[in-house]
């Protein structure tokens, strides 16, 4: 399988992540030392839903994030690209929602949900805007983003560790545990090409959201963003 490359052609990036998807979320938890785990609680606690809310999880791979809500009573759609993914997710959870679709062209009415949440995915996205475009015609007015992703650490120091992390020791430690490494050199790769915290603000607020900001987790190797839609009430 051929690596995807940075110019993020979604059937690479939907190939790759088929190749990962038994091993998906080991991995994660290897490579993120387990702390991935509390990155996805505080996007559940920053989403604020609750039992009878409609919630579009993107990028919602084996269903990760999407189990935390469906076992609150939220009316949750799984939705990735990658096929291979969505069938380990369904396997695990045939009760809940998982539907195929590319977040630069989501396969839903306006104003479907009452939040749309992407984590670790919206870098993989070859039309940043467009898909945050997109997420903001399908939330009701008043409704939410939270969008939990890879960002810069704010210490120098640490930045410069945790950048050699990314380039050397990741895809090494991919390989043993996925089996798998070229997808994970990629990962590196678009994680150290993604725009750091206010850049990703400055594109949230330019596609229509408001109110928007953001959090640092872990030092800011993840950052929560958040934005709402405005409503004609205000947000």
């Amino acid at each position: 399988m051929p690596r995807a490359g940075l110019d993020k052609d979604t059937r690479d990036v939907a190939a790759m992540f088929d190749a990962v998807a038994d091993r998906y979320d080991l991995t994660n938890d290897v490579l993120s030392m387990f702390q991935d785990r509390s990155w996805r609680r505080a996007t559940l606690d920053a989403l604020g839903v609750g039992r009878g809310d409609r919630v579009l999880d993107l990028a919602a791979g084996t269903g990760t994030s999407a189990v935390p809500l469906a076992d609150r009573g939220v009316r949750v759609v799984a939705c990735d690209l990658s096929l291979g993914m969505l069938q380990v997710g369904h396997r695990k959870r045939p009760d809940i929602a998982f539907v195929a679709g590319d977040a630069g062209r989501l396969p839903f009415a306006d104003e479907s949900f009452d939040a749309v949440t992407i984590s670790f995915g919206l870098r993989n996205v070859p039309d940043v805007d467009g898909a945050l475009e997109e997420m903001l015609r399908v939330t009701r007015p008043g409704g939410r983003v939270v969008i939990c992703e890879f960002s810069r650490p704010t210490n120098k120091a640490f930045r410069a560790v945790y950048d050699q992390y990314l380039s050397k020791a990741l895809p090494r430690i991919a390989g043993v545990v996925a089996k798998e490494s070229d997808a994970y050199t990629y990962l590196a790769d678009t994680i150290a090409a993604w725009p750091e915290q206010r850049e990703l603000g400055v594109k949230m607020r330019a596609a229509g959201w408001a109110s928007v900001a953001y959090r640092n987790l872990s030092g800011g190797i993840v950052a929560l963003h958040r934005g709402f839609r405005p409503s004609p009430e205000g947000v």
